[in-house]
């Protein structure tokens, strides 16, 4: 048990970068953490942590003593998720990452989750792409949710889940009654965008661009509350997936518009490591989500919506 707990210190101090948050967040007193990350060079035979007045970095060999320590800790975590589940029931922390514009349908994923393992528990991150696959690949996370069709991740397994299609929010009068829009007649409008580091935005600008037109956010976020108080609030338009109409109430004068001209559909889905074994309750979580339709829940919920 001392090693995976020194494994543990050097992971929170390569994370927080900072002796006395490293001990904070390991809930130990900061000599004790100091002590434990010696006692761990000593044993390996190599110093792991460049040391001045503050901390300064890892060594080379303290790199690939990180990477070591993490799989250990993620294969240690595993076994003792498995051996609960051959017990009374899966134990643990389910951590997932997922996109912005996952987040409305989150919760048909965790709910059903929930209720066949209620001892786990469970920490939904809203990231990029670009961090979900850090997050795998470091074993900070257990499962994203992502696209899967523009700008796959690697050395993932993938469950897809449903198709993304998109449409305008707006309370433009000039479309009121409208069955569809274009997106060229969109990029006309005042929007409220997510920014260009989210891959949903980079998905936008690409079908703008197809439709021959440019498009000009009077706002740019990477929060979905403050793209919806700018939509409610701030008299802008939005381009969103149709899966946000799920979280749509009745908002006077608000209308939700197809985009048609690019008719344009992404593939959105679970990923994990493809490495074996892959943590319990992230196999557990592509089990029940292989028990789901999310496509069909989507479609009624945004058919009621449009109509």
């Amino acid at each position: 048990m001392m090693i995976i707990r020194h494994l543990q210190y050097l992971t929170a101090l390569a994370k927080e970068r900072h002796f006395a948050r490293a001990a904070a967040v390991c809930n130990v007193t900061q000599p004790t953490l100091s002590a434990g990350i010696r006692q761990l060079e000593e044993s390996l035979g190599v110093l792991l942590v460049e040391r001045g007045q503050r901390y300064v970095g890892l060594t080379a060999e303290g790199e690939r003593a990180l990477a070591w320590a993490q799989r250990v800790l993620a294969d240690y975590g595993g076994l003792r998720q498995e051996l609960s589940e051959m017990g009374e029931g899966l134990l643990g922390r389910l951590r997932i990452g997922a996109i912005p514009v996952t987040l409305p349908i989150i919760a048909l994923l965790t709910k059903p989750f929930a209720q066949r393992h209620p001892r786990v528990g469970m920490v939904v991150s809203s990231q990029t792409s670009i961090d979900i696959q850090r997050g795998l690949d470091d074993f900070s996370l257990d499962i994203g949710l992502t696209y899967l069709d523009n700008e796959p991740l690697a050395r993932v397994r993938t469950l897809p889940l449903y198709q993304e299609r998109y449409v305008l929010l707006t309370r433009e009068a000039a479309l009121a009654g409208r069955k569809t829009a274009s997106w060229a007649e969109a990029a006309t409008l005042p929007l409220c965008l997510l920014t260009p580091d989210m891959q949903n935005r980079r998905i936008l600008d690409l079908h703008f661009h197809q439709a021959g037109a440019e498009v000009h956010a009077v706002v740019e976020t990477n929060s979905l509350i403050t793209l919806w108080s700018q939509l409610c609030l701030g008299g802008l338009s939005t381009v969103v997936p149709e899966s946000f109409l799920l979280l749509l109430g009745t908002l006077d004068g608000l209308v939700a518009i197809p985009l048609t001209g690019p008719d344009a559909t992404h593939l959105i889905g679970l990923v994990a490591s493809d490495r074996d074994p892959l943590p319990p309750v992230a196999h557990a979580l592509l089990d029940v989500a292989r028990t789901l339709d999310l496509q069909a829940v989507i479609n009624r919920k945004t058919l009621s919506a449009l109509a």
